[in-house]
């Protein structure tokens, strides 16, 4: 009898284990497939706002043909300039090389490209990398963009701290001679964010890790001085 007994309890044992594995098992295929489905749906999610960042955006009058830069002057030298507004290093390019571009535009030996990016956002409490960027957008949209950008420097907020209000860009934007109405409708509209995001997005994607980053004829300048820019369109020219 005991014998039968103790029969029964080893087999009740042998199935209680296989039921647990079997729990066990199907644990692991529930879990595997849900982070298949999760990675699925990431996957998916990414790619959606990925198009949408980089498809959907409204470019401002003067940009370039990929729509990256806002383009001033037309000669057969490019000098691609990737700043960020409240970048300190960029205010101090704009203070010392700024009048070198300038002359080099007026000199017709230049075409200088202006790209706004928006990289240092966490340096302010309510995204002023991508509100000045856009803004600059509006200042364009006006014929203005470089007198707006010089503007934006000389009043640079500094990093950590909210930034301009956007009453305080489009007072900016009146000062140099920018219709308030209009342009201040497009600061407040957010019309050139989008567009802001493909600026962003593109410089990122050819490699631009810092700010201010120049380039002549796609050759990076490591000191962009006011003699090293002169000399390397010079050299690019001939």
């Amino acid at each position: 009898m005991s014998s039968r007994k103790g029969q029964r309890d080893a087999a009740r044992v042998v199935r209680e284990q296989l039921a647990r594995e079997r729990r066990r098992r199907r644990t692991i295929w529930v879990s595997a497939a849900a982070v298949v489905v999760l990675v699925v749906a990431g996957v998916v999610g990414w790619v959606v706002w990925s198009n949408q960042r980089s498809d959907t955006f409204t470019t401002p009058p003067g940009a370039n043909a990929a729509g990256t830069g806002i383009v001033t002057g037309g000669g057969p030298v490019t000098v691609d300039v990737y700043e960020d507004f409240i970048c300190p290093a960029c205010h101090q390019f704009e203070q010392t090389s700024g009048a070198t571009l300038d002359q080099l535009v007026a000199d017709n030996k230049a075409k200088v490209v202006y790209h706004p990016v928006a990289y240092l956002n966490r340096f302010s409490t309510t995204d002023y990398s991508t509100r000045s960027s856009a803004a600059s957008g509006c200042a364009a949209a006006g014929g203005k963009f470089r007198e707006y950008a010089k503007a934006l420097f000389a009043k640079q907020p500094p990093e950590g701290s909210a930034g301009l209000s956007n009453d305080e860009l489009i007072d900016i934007g009146a000062g140099v001679g920018l219709d308030r109405g209009s342009f201040g409708g497009c600061v407040k509209d957010g019309t050139y964010r989008t567009w802001t995001d493909h600026v962003t997005d593109e410089a990122s994607r050819s490699k631009v890790t810092g700010t201010p980053t120049i380039m002549v004829n796609g050759q990076p300048l490591e000191n962009p001085t006011p003699d090293a820019l002169n000399a390397a369109v010079a050299a690019a020219g001939k």
